[in-house]
């Protein structure tokens, strides 16, 4: 290295690397020479670091490439420097701000308070536009797929609408006619009718959504863990813009088809918004930074129905069916509004939200780790790194049988409201409206200021799933007991029954996934060897990845059963199944104390 005199007080050591043939941009080194020295980065982008290790006399950095960062410099130079360049020791001349906008430090410093809160409420923010425009559509799908049936009418032969249609019905058909008497199972039991098959199809696109997410989310982790959580935030949304921008000139069925599995390999904001949180706040503090993400899933998934039927009510007001030559959906005005919240989410994020990957990362490099032959003979290091690895995996296991038997039954609680009392759009909008606006209460007001662990408040929340599933398929039977009634009127012992398990419902909705998300999130921690089992974007991809498989067959599973064998039959079996997950939950439980009984035993 060839020595440098001091610049704006800080001794420097510069000096060009060879870099190899497959690198496309050469590699520079820097040496600070004290790790006091004025002039520290505070906001570092876009870095891809290769090699460092701490040296006595600073950190030795290696990395390469066009870099792009925000600096401000806290020494002699008080005004912000953006740059975009190579760094190259042919200069001429340095100065702090340019020099240091290529440095990363061997141990970054920890993100401080203010740092952490505002990367929450920028993620909050985030996840509130990104809902809305998702909860949207989902009381118009069987609106839309009715219109669009209406449009295929004048059309001879088959299309894909219509062959899918015909298969559900069919289906349906053969489960039903696969349902014995029961004595206590009551249901009008109406084969015909065109509705059922419309709201099945809605769920299934629901599925469609859910599975691309099983399919992609994996990726999504570790692009993150490669490039930083922001590009691949930035680069999803343009994925949710593009399936917007197709529902909203979609004519047919096909296109609108596109772009629900668009949306689906794209939405990355939820998985990613937690590895953000994760990366900026500490154990302490975790369950209570990640219950915001459950309050802006309750907010927007009590507001975002309503908003989209009230602009859906709109649509034919506005009067407008094709812009530019373009024909637009029948629903123009939710999906036009959906998009612009997304291009506004878009802005903001790219505005406002810093990277959050390296902040708190530490260097993984050989250069950076102890060689010594103690560290890699400690059995009980080891054996921890192990139960962790098991603790992960099992809350993969927990998070997709929960889902399957939770998300199946939520699915068809709408069946069950209208089969059981013919209740209407606007009473199960009421219905629907409650769960959600309790759960949002009950996180706010309860989860975030609750000292009990997160594994704790999993358990509880299954437990009450399991009650508010048994309370469910008894309903059915007080149903046959009362006769006859007025289509959308429920007695008043079935209407204690029915929000009691809508009580609970959302207090499972408020504890159960949260602290799930937390309790991965806290597996992907650094051990006191700055060690991590996995990265974090790869472990939160691959269990958002595991729940959502459970969402996609759900509820398919659980309307096979409704059809098949009754209402009473479906809930009691998925509460048998939330019983089941309860079970699996103990060897969380056992796994630490295995973790303890081994610490008693060294």
């Amino acid at each position: 290295m060839t020595p440098r005199p001091k610049i704006k007080g800080i001794d420097l050591v510069f000096a060009q690397i060879p870099a190899p043939a497959t690198w496309p941009l050469p590699q520079a080194a820097v040496l600070l020479g004290s790790q006091d020295s004025p002039g520290f980065i505070s906001h570092l982008t876009g870095e891809t670091l290769l090699e460092a290790h701490q040296g006595q006399s600073g950190a030795l950095v290696s990395f390469y490439g066009s870099w792009r960062s925000s600096v401000r410099c806290r020494g002699s130079h008080r005004r912000p420097c953006s740059q975009q360049e190579i760094c190259s020791p042919a200069s001429s001349e340095f100065c702090t701000c340019r020099l240091l906008a290529f440095v990363k430090m061997a141990h970054p410093q920890e993100p401080d308070s203010s740092l952490q809160r505002r990367v929450v409420m920028i993620v909050f923010v985030s996840l509130l536009l990104d809902l809305l425009a998702f909860t949207m559509p989902l009381p118009l799908f069987p609106r839309l797929i009715a219109s669009f049936v209406e449009g295929e009418k004048a059309q001879s032969g088959s299309t894909l609408l219509s062959s899918t249609l015909n298969s559900i019905r069919a289906c349906r058909t053969a489960l039903t006619s696969w349902r014995s008497g029961h004595l206590y199972d009551w249901s009008p039991n109406r084969p015909n009718n065109f509705k059922w098959d419309v709201t099945i199809l809605g769920g299934l696109l629901g599925s469609v959504f859910s599975f691309c997410q099983f399919l992609v989310s994996p990726l999504i982790g570790r692009l993150s863990d490669t490039y930083g959580r922001r590009p691949i935030l930035l680069l999803t949304m343009m994925g949710n813009i593009t399936s917007a921008m197709l529902w909203l000139t979609s004519t047919t069925f096909g296109p609108y088809l596109l772009s629900r599995a668009i949306g689906g390999l794209s939405e990355g904001n939820v998985q990613l918004s937690i590895a953000m949180i994760s990366d900026v706040s500490d154990p302490a503090t975790r369950a209570k930074s990640l219950a915001l993400v459950g309050i802006a899933f309750s907010i927007c998934f009590t507001l975002g129905p309503s908003l989209g039927a009230w602009f859906a009510m709109r649509s034919s007001d506005i009067g407008v069916t094709r812009v530019a030559g373009v024909a637009l959906n029948v629903y123009a005005a939710p999906a036009m509004i959906s998009l612009i919240l997304l291009i506004l989410e878009t802005i903001y994020l790219a505005i406002t939200l810093p990277e959050t990957k390296f902040l708190k990362q530490t260097a993984t490099s050989p250069l950076n780790q102890s060689t010594s032959p103690e560290k890699h003979k400690n059995i009980r290091s080891s054996h921890l790194f192990d139960q962790r690895k098991w603790r992960l995996a099992s809350l993969q296991k927990v998070h997709t049988t929960f889902l399957f038997f939770f998300s199946g039954a939520e699915f068809t609680l709408t069946f069950l409201t209208y089969d059981l009392y013919g209740f209407t759009n606007a009473q199960n909008g009421r219905l629907l409206g409650f769960i959600g606006v309790l759960s949002a209460l009950l996180q706010g007001a309860y989860t975030r200021r609750s000292n009990k662990p997160p594994l704790s408040l999993v358990k509880s929340g299954i437990c009450a799933c399991v009650i508010s599933l048994t309370l469910l398929s008894i309903l059915p039977i007080l149903r046959a007991k009362n006769g006859d009634l007025i289509e959308g009127t429920i007695d008043p012992l079935s209407s204690i029954f029915l929000y009691s398990a809508a009580t609970t419902l959302a207090y499972v909705s408020a504890t159960v996934v949260n602290s799930l998300n937390t309790l991965a999130s806290l597996e992907c921690d650094e051990d006191h060897h700055n060690r991590s089992i996995v990265s974090r974007g790869k472990a939160l991809g691959d269990f958002r990845s595991a729940g959502q498989l459970g969402r996609a067959f759900g509820p398919i599973f659980a309307t096979a059963l409704y059809w098949a064998r009754g209402p009473t039959f479906c809930y009691a079996i998925c509460s048998i199944g939330s019983l089941a997950v309860l079970a699996l939950t103990k060897t969380l439980n056992e796994r630490r104390s295995d973790q303890t009984k081994f610490r008693k035993s060294q």
